[in-house]
């Protein structure tokens, strides 16, 4: 596995969206990308749908919530 530097994709402040975490750079909340992937979609149809959000911001989140997830364990 690469290990890749640490920095966030996820931003929050109130200024944006009043809080909501996006993706940094972006008014495209978080939560938008879970609820995709729950109803079937794939990242793919995310990315069609969300132009400003890039593939590496959408895999670094993804790798994020995986090491957090392990590292629970």
């Amino acid at each position: 596995m690469i290990k890749q530097a640490k920095y966030s994709v996820i931003q929050s402040t109130k200024d944006i969206l009043g809080g909501v975490p996006v993706f940094k750079g972006t008014r495209v909340p978080i939560k938008t990308l879970i609820d995709y992937l729950e109803q079937g979609e794939t990242i793919e149809d995310f990315l069609e749908g969300f132009p400003t959000v890039s593939r590496k911001q959408v895999i670094h989140l993804l790798e994020e919530a995986k090491e957090k997830v392990l590292a629970g364990i």
